[in-house]
C-alpha cells in the first residue's frame, strides 16, 4: 500500500478480528503515518445492513489517503461494504486494502507472498487475456465453461497488490485480473463458495455444481441439501443475482492449496466467478446488482481464443 509518513490511515476492524486490526495500524504507525482505527461494533449491530451516517461523518472528517477493511463477513453486510467502499475508493479516492474474512492464516500465507513478482504475473495474464473473445476452463471439479467478451465493451482489471495511485484498491491478500463475460455457458464445479458461505462452510465436502445457460444459474447441485436451498435464496435476492457478473483469472503463485477461505481461494491459480454485482466502474458492465457470489475451481486448464494460458493450475506464460 506504500504507505509513509504523509499518509492518513484509517482501518475499519471488528471484534473478532480486532487483533489483524492492530496489527495493520502498528505497521501504519511505524510507517510514520497518522492512524485512526473505527471499531465496526462501535456504531452498529451485527450484522451491519446498512451503512451508519456516524460512521459515514466520521470518515469523511478523517478525509484518509489509506483506508484498511479488515473483519467478518456476515450475512446481508454487503449492504454495508459497498456503500464504505464507494466512499473511500470512489469519493474520497483513498487507497483501499479490503480484507473481508481476514484471518490469521492468511496473514503468514497470501500476504508473505512477493507482491513485486505477482504483480508482474498479473499484468502478463492481464495482457494475454485484454482483447480475449472466448475463453473455455475445465477442472477436476466437474467444471467445463466456455464464455465470450467483447474487449471494446468489458475491460479487464488487474489486482496486482501494489496500490499506490489515489483510488485503487484490491482484496488483500490479492493476486487476479477480472472482466465481466458477455456470456457464459456450461458447468461450474465450485470447491470453495464467497460471501458468508465462505466462514459457514469452507472448503466443501464435494463440488456443488453450478449449470449455467445464457449467462445465468439454472440449477445448482450441492452436496448438501441444506446448502443447496440457502444458495437457492441467496441467488434469488436480486433480479440480477443469478447473472455471471464476473470472470476472473487467479495469479497468485505463492499458494499450494485450498484454505476454505475465499478472500485467498479466490486468488489460487485458476478460474472463479461471481454472481451478481459486476463491479461496473472497474468493468465497464452497464448492469448492476445488490449480490456477489463467488464460487472457486482448482486445478484449472484454461484455453483462450485456442491458445493455451493454463494447463492443470500451472501457467504456460
Amino acid at each position: 500500500m506504500a504507505v509513509g509518513p504523509a499518509d492518513r490511515v484509517v482501518v475499519v476492524t471488528d471484534i473478532a478480528r480486532r487483533v489483524i486490526g492492530e496489527a495493520l495500524a502498528a505497521e501504519a504507525t511505524a510507517a510514520g503515518a497518522s492512524i485512526r482505527t473505527l471499531l465496526l461494533e462501535d456504531f452498529t449491530a451485527r450484522p451491519a445492513t446498512g451503512y451508519p451516517e456516524p460512521m459515514q461523518r466520521q470518515v469523511a472528517e478523517l478525509n484518509p489517503t489509506v483506508s484498511f477493511f479488515a473483519a467478518t463477513a456476515l450475512p446481508g453486510e454487503l449492504a454495508f461494504r459497498r456503500p464504505y467502499m464507494d466512499q473511500v475508493i470512489y469519493q474520497l479516492k483513498a487507497r483501499h486494502g479490503h480484507m473481508v474474512g481476514i484471518d490469521e492464516r492468511l496473514m503468514r500465507e497470501g500476504m508473505q507472498a512477493d507482491y513485486r513478482e505477482i504483480a508482474r504475473i498479473t499484468n502478463a495474464v492481464t495482457d494475454a487475456v485484454r482483447d480475449a473473445r472466448h475463453i473455455e476452463v475445465t477442472s477436476p471439479s466437474g467444471t467445463h465453461l466456455v464464455a465470450g467478451f467483447n474487449p471494446s465493451l468489458r475491460r479487464w482489471y488487474p489486482c496486482h497488490g501494489l496500490y499506490h495511485e489515489p483510488g485503487t484498491w484490491g482484496n488483500l491478500p490479492e493476486g487476479e485480473t477480472f472482466t465481466s463475460p458477455m456470456a457464459v455457458d456450461g458447468v461450474m464445479g465450485a470447491e470453495v463458495l464467497g460471501d458468508h458461505f465462505s466462514a459457514k462452510y469452507g472448503v466443501l465436502p464435494a463440488p456443488a455444481l453450478f449449470h449455467i445457460e445464457g449467462g445465468r444459474v439454472r440449477k445448482v447441485d450441492a452436496p448438501l441439501p441444506e446448502l443447496a436451498a440457502e444458495l437457492e435464496e441467496y441467488l434469488n435476492r436480486d433480479p440480477e443475482g443469478r447473472r455471471v457478473g464476473e470472470y476472473a483469472i487467479g495469479t497468485n503463485i505463492a499458494l499450494t492449496g485450498l484454505s476454505g477461505n475465499l478472500l485467498q481461494d479466490e486468488k489460487l491459480p485458476g478460474v472463479h466467478i461471481a454472481f451478481g454485482y459486476p463491479y461496473p466502474n472497474e468493468t465497464g458492465a452497464d448492469w448492476t446488482a445488490t449480490t456477489h457470489l463467488d464460487i472457486v475451481a482448482t486445478r484449472s486448464t484454461i484455453t483462450v481464443d485456442g491458445q493455451v494460458l493454463m494447463r492443470d493450475g500451472a501457467f504456460a506464460l
